[in-house]
């Protein structure tokens, strides 16, 4: 990677990790229960279940995921953790985000309510437990695991700016960049990656990429191909 091109990397990942270019982003509703978190107000697991569900909805124009997670957590009372143990889940063929039902959700709250009562935390769930034992989905080793590595970019980043960094027991240098379309084609526009294929492999190219520039925190470049695309309208 050459001088100018780090140098510009550099600038935009200071200029948008700011928690003001995320007011209207599924981010907000982990870190609404990330606060109560340390008020004493609510439970790990309440700022885990928040980031789990609002990672995967996030698909589709920001408006409309902000708008469907808060219908979600308007169902579930701000209290995930107390929802999903309750066992009595919102279960209907009608749409929640998109192509995501209510029925969905319901599943994925059960799942959940089956690891947390053998586990106090999500933590230390491997990618392939996390979408097979939570999501529901067929084992995949190649598919990148966007939602996972969002809700894992969140938890465990902790420069206190836009991430939470409520996981202290995971290394944020083993973070793999969220990699969706969007991501994919700035990557592929800045020569961070030629390769065809959105899979894990070019999520992890473009992850060691930027540890040329931040090799003890290589997701800080999430942010800056967030500056990126916000330059490059």
């Amino acid at each position: 990677m050459d001088t100018a091109l780090k140098e510009t990397l550099i600038g935009w990942a200071q200029e948008y990790n700011d928690p003001k270019y995320f007011q209207e982003d599924p981010i907000i509703f982990p870190t609404r229960l990330a606060r109560k978190y340390e008020a004493g107000e609510a439970s790990l697991a309440d700022v885990e279940i928040a980031a789990l569900l609002a990672a995967h909805l996030a698909w589709g124009r920001r408006a409309m995921i902000v708008r469907d997670c808060g219908r979600m957590f308007d169902e579930m009372c701000w209290r995930p953790y107390d929802y999903v143990m309750n066992g009595e889940y919102r279960d209907e063929n009608a749409s929640l985000h998109r192509t995501i039902k209510w029925s969905e959700f319901a599943a994925i709250c059960g799942r959940l309510r089956s690891l947390y009562e053998v586990r106090g935390s999500l933590e230390g769930l491997s990618d392939a437990e996390i979408r097979v034992n939570v999501f529901g989905q067929k084992e995949d080793r190649k598919a990148p695991n966007k939602k996972i590595s969002m809700m894992r970019r969140w938890l465990v980043r902790d420069d206190g700016k836009v991430d939470l960094g409520v996981w202290k027991n995971s290394d944020k240098k083993a973070l793999i960049l969220p990699l969706d379309v969007h991501v994919y084609d700035q990557a592929t526009a800045l020569g961070l990656t030629s390769r065809k294929q959105k899979d894990i492999v070019t999520a992890r190219e473009i992850t060691d990429s930027f540890k040329d520039i931040w090799p003890d925190d290589p997701c800080l470049g999430d942010f800056a191909l967030f500056g990126y695309g916000v330059t490059h309208k």
